[in-house]
């Protein structure tokens, strides 16, 4: 389907279960369509390994274009062992790289919201998690892992040397601090911001700046300084404490993944990856499940797809100016998840075990 006035959304489906989580997202689309009179517009395209073996490269320019002129682009997951012998230039993963990196997509956010009804999966005892909800904003595009000089390179004796620069300016930690003072006004009016400003100069510099920010323009949040080591303990000491964190791209890397195994299950989990707005409010966006692409489980139709679908909420809710659809959306999973149905990685006694497509036909059918 393809409509001038449509919202365009982008399907990258990529590798091991993806396509398959993708693939319930695209029913739901189908029926906000047709039941709601939405003007959703949507096609799929291949990426990461999948496009390696079709392409004989992560994305092509096509692909990328696509992109480009989305209202949302919502991927399902990129690589796998198949491809894990190719030069590092040439990984599937190289293509999320040049996304986050060519639509300037700046600011990951990755909620991490323990379900009610799912406390007892988490690891941790279930007063410590109950009602957990933690949104982690980290910088998406500087820091070490894009930083130069990077690369492996000979040294004396038959030795070899690995180089990484970690390296932030003042205007890449001030757009994300204030993506996060935002983000923070509309929940509990509370940011820490995580940094190793004990041994590093740029984590000296990250603090300093996230001060600034926060002195010159949201004197009403409350701002704390944390050691990124420090926060990593606390997520498990006392994860409630945590309102939106603030993290550079390495650190909020770590902290984000620890996050999602609080809640009990990475197949529940969402991330958003946002640029700045265009001189018409719009937003190039990239939405994705926090999980990998699971390729030991991989067309069994065993997946969990509701990350996937939860990532679609955010793209309502951030890029497509559909806030009730969202809440719609997250409230069908709910739902879905009051009535006890499971898939098999959050499976528990008494609980019914469903397939990846009995899930997404349960959500809609919550929808209805």
């Amino acid at each position: 389907m393809n409509k001038s006035n449509s919202r365009k959304i982008l399907l990258l489906p990529g590798d091991g279960i993806g396509p398959e989580v993708v693939r319930e997202v695209k029913k739901i689309l189908e029926w906000f369509n047709k039941n709601k009179s939405l003007d959703f517009s949507f096609e799929e395209e291949l990426i990461g390994g999948a496009s390696i073996d079709a392409n004989k490269i992560p994305i092509t320019d096509e692909v990328f274009f696509k992109s480009l002129q989305s209202d949302a682009v919502i991927l399902g997951a990129c690589g796998g062992p198949k491809w894990d012998n190719l030069e590092f230039s040439k990984k599937p993963e190289r293509a999320l790289l040049k996304l986050r990196k060519e639509l300037k997509l700046f600011a990951n956010l990755r909620p991490a919201i323990c379900f009610k009804q799912l406390v007892d999966s988490s690891s941790l005892k279930p007063e410590i998690v109950s009602g957990l909800d933690i949104m982690i904003v980290r910088e998406l595009t500087g820091g070490i892992y894009f930083g130069e000089p990077r690369g492996i390179e000979p040294i004396e004796n038959n030795q070899r040397k690995g180089i990484n620069t970690h390296t932030y300016t003042t205007n890449e930690i001030h757009r994300i601090a204030k993506v996060a003072f935002d983000l923070a006004k509309k929940r509990s009016n509370k940011v820490t911001s995580c940094e190793k400003s004990n041994v590093m100069e740029a984590g000296v510099l990250w603090r300093e700046e996230v001060q600034i920010v926060k002195d010159k323009d949201y004197k009403s949040v409350e701002l704390n300084h944390m050691l990124a080591d420090n926060c990593a303990m606390q997520l498990l000491r006392n994860p409630k404490q945590f309102d939106v964190i603030l993290a550079d791209n390495l650190f909020g890397d770590m902290l984000s993944d620890e996050a999602a195994m609080l809640t009990g299950s990475l197949g529940l989990l969402p991330s958003a990856s946002l640029g700045a707005k265009d001189k018409n409010g719009k937003i190039r966006s990239l939405y994705e499940p926090v999980h990998g692409s699971a390729p030991d489980i991989a067309g069994k139709n065993m997946a969990n797809p509701i990350a996937t679908i939860l990532s679609l909420s955010m793209a309502l809710r951030y890029s497509l100016n559909l806030d009730k659809e969202a809440d719609q959306l997250d409230l069908a999973v709910q739902k879905v998840l009051d009535d006890g149905l499971r898939t098999k990685d959050i499976i528990s006694k008494g609980k019914k075990e469903v397939t990846t497509t009995d899930m997404g036909d349960a959500i809609i059918s919550k929808l209805k």
